[in-house]
C-alpha cells in the first residue's frame, strides 16, 4: 500500500507544481507571453519529476503517469495487480492536486485561459495534429524512463535526472501545441474543474499517451533483447 499512496503524493506534487506554474507564473492577467513563459512551465513539469524521483523512486519507482505504468507493465517489470493500483492512485493524486488548484483560483486574478492548468489542442491544431503529437512525445519519454531505468542498461542514479531534463525538453516543444499532457492523469484531474474543450477533449489526452507507451514498450523491448517478467 505504500507505494500507492507514493505514487499518489507524487501525482499531486507533479500537478501541484507543473499545472500551478501554468497557472500562476506561466501568464499574467490572462496575457501570453507574461510570467515565467513556456520555459518557465517546462522546467517547473521537469524539476517536479526530479524532486520527486529521488523522494519515492526507492519506494514505488516514481511512475506519477499512467503511461509510463503501461510501458512499464508491457515491458514485463510489474505485474498488472500493481499497475492498475498505480494507475488508479495517480487519477486520485490528480485529482487531489487539481483541487488544490481549483480552491486557489476560485476567486481571484489567477488562471487566465485556464483556472487548471488543463490540456487542449492550441487554436489552429487539429484534434488528429493534437493526437499525434501527445503520442509522438509520449512515445519519447516513456522510452527515456524504460532505458534510463533499465537494471542493466540503465543509468542508475541519474535516471531521475535524465527522466526529468527529457520531460523539459517535451513541454518546451509541446507546449504550443497541446499544452503537454503525456500523462492521462495530469489531463483528467485539471478538466474536472476546468470543464470545456479541457473535459470535451480528454479522450485524446488518455488514449494518445496509452499509444506513444504501449510502442515504447515494444520498441525498447526490440532494443534491449528480451526483458525478465516481474
Amino acid at each position: 500500500m505504500k507505494k500507492y499512496f507514493a505514487e499518489m503524493i507524487g501525482t499531486l506534487v507533479l500537478v501541484v507544481m507543473g499545472c500551478g506554474s501554468a497557472v500562476f507564473a506561466g501568464s499574467l492577467a490572462g496575457t501570453v507571453g507574461a510570467g515565467v513563459g513556456t520555459l518557465g512551465v517546462a522546467l517547473a513539469f521537469g524539476l517536479a519529476v526530479v524532486a520527486m524521483a529521488y523522494t519515492i523512486g526507492g519506494i514505488s519507482g516514481c511512475h506519477i503517469n499512467p503511461a509510463i505504468t503501461v510501458g512499464v507493465l508491457l515491458s514485463g517489470r510489474m505485474s498488472g495487480k500493481d499497475a492498475a493500483g498505480y494507475i488508479l492512485f495517480q487519477v486520485i493524486g490528480a485529482i487531489l492536486g487539481s483541487a488544490l488548484i481549483w480552491v486557489l483560483t476560485s476567486t481571484g486574478v489567477h488562471g487566465g485561459p485556464t483556472l487548471t492548468g488543463a490540456n487542449s489542442c492550441a487554436e489552429g491544431v487539429t484534434l488528429l495534429q493534437g493526437f499525434i503529437a501527445e503520442a509522438l512525445f509520449t512515445f519519447i519519454f516513456v522510452l527515456v524512463v524504460l532505458g534510463s531505468t533499465d537494471s542493466n542498461k540503465g543509468a542508475g542514479n541519474f535516471a531521475g535526472l535524465a527522466i526529468g531534463l527529457s520531460l523539459v525538453l517535451i513541454h518546451i516543444v509541446c507546449i504550443p501545441l497541446t499544452g503537454t499532457s503525456v500523462n492521462p492523469a495530469r489531463s483528467i484531474g485539471p478538466a474536472l474543474f476546468q470543464g470545456g474543450a479541457a473535459l470535451s477533449q480528454l479522450w485524446l489526452f488518455i488514449v494518445a499517451p496509452v499509444v506513444g507507451a504501449a510502442c515504447s514498450a515494444l520498441v525498447w523491448k526490440m532494443l534491449a533483447g528480451e526483458r525478465k517478467t516481474a
